[in-house]
């Protein structure tokens, strides 16, 4: 074992453990009984429309898979695109790592189906590049649209402040359109060779990359209640910033990462409601998609056995 083979489990560790400590700080005040009436006290209608909101995000994240596949002109069934893309970010999610962990199951599944290790590279580095993407345009909307929303972190960032930076990312999106318009030369990397997408892919990214991130916050928006609730481009601007900062800091599950963000974010309602409303996401988004896709793998492996096993039972009589 090298030493950069410890690094993101370093890193992980120690995001969950400073987000446990400023958690606690947090928490100190709410009682257990407090959040389990809170979880109570959500309507059967809005579970109903966060496990839909669940169901349009994973829909959404298989695009991402789709579309990458699309640029490197590869045809793959719709099937196994989605449940290589469920399974993989069901695990990721949990795991931590995102990046790391999603390529070693991208590359177990997909090179079944004759992909390159440089072409799951590629296709891993273009579904992480089309969440960046959605989330630069989300939030460049929601700082236009609702400028004051970085006061819920640090009162002294000035509403002018949040206008520019959303400008700016509205911009860069439309530099990227711009260049994939000019199809401007490929980026060369080694073996890795970076290239514009069509139009017609960009516009695609455009598309599904924003409804993933919007369904995902509505998992917590229909599970909060209306006493206090800001609205949904309020809570979709502090999803994108709890899930970022999950996402950077490598924490399992972003395990203390979102809660320290939603409950900084939004001081005016019941921090219980709050919590409540993050356990129906990690059960909805995490826990049980990640308990269906490990039946998902053990289902995969056995395929691929079950194929193996037939191959060598043929070379005998090939031989012959």
């Amino acid at each position: 074992m090298k030493l950069k083979d410890y690094i993101w489990p370093v890193i992980g560790v120690g995001a969950v453990a400073v987000s446990a400590w400023l958690l606690y700080k947090e928490l100190r005040s709410i009682s257990l009984d407090d959040v389990i009436d809170s979880l109570n006290a959500i309507s059967m209608h809005g579970w109903m429309l966060a496990a839909a909101s669940a169901i349009l995000s994973y829909v959404a994240l298989a695009g991402y898979d789709r579309i990458a596949l699309l640029h490197l002109k590869k045809t793959i069934s719709w099937l196994f695109i989605a449940l290589t893309s469920f399974t993989t970010y069901a695990l990721s999610h949990n795991i931590g790592a995102s990046v790391v962990s999603g390529a070693v199951v991208r590359y177990r599944a997909y090179s079944s189906q004759g992909l390159t290790g440089s072409e799951v590279a590629v296709l891993v580095a273009f579904c992480s590049f089309t969440f960046f993407l959605g989330t630069t345009i989300l939030s460049g909307i929601v700082l236009l649209i609702e400028p004051d929303i970085l006061q819920r972190f640090n009162e002294e960032i000035s509403p002018s402040l949040a206008v520019g930076l959303g400008l700016l990312m509205i911009l860069l999106v439309l530099l990227y359109v711009f260049g994939s318009w000019l199809q401007l030369r490929p980026l060369v990397i080694g073996k890795f060779r970076l290239e514009y997408p069509r139009l017609r892919i960009v516009w695609q990214q455009l598309l599904i990359a924003p409804v993933e991130l919007i369904g995902a916050a509505g998992i917590i928006y229909f599970a909060l209640p209306e006493a206090g609730n800001p609205g949904f481009l309020v809570v979709l601007g502090i999803f994108l910033v709890s899930f970022s900062a999950a996402l950077i800091s490598h924490a399992p599950g972003g395990l203390g990462v979102l809660e320290i963000v939603f409950l900084t974010g939004l001081p005016d309602m019941d921090q219980a409601d709050v919590l409540a409303a993050l356990i129906v996401f990690r059960l909805l988004y995490l826990l049980i998609p990640f308990a269906l896709s490990l039946f998902v793998v053990l289902i995969f492996e056995k395929t691929q056995f079950a194929l193996r096993w037939r191959e060598k039972d043929k070379e005998p009589a090939d031989n012959q």
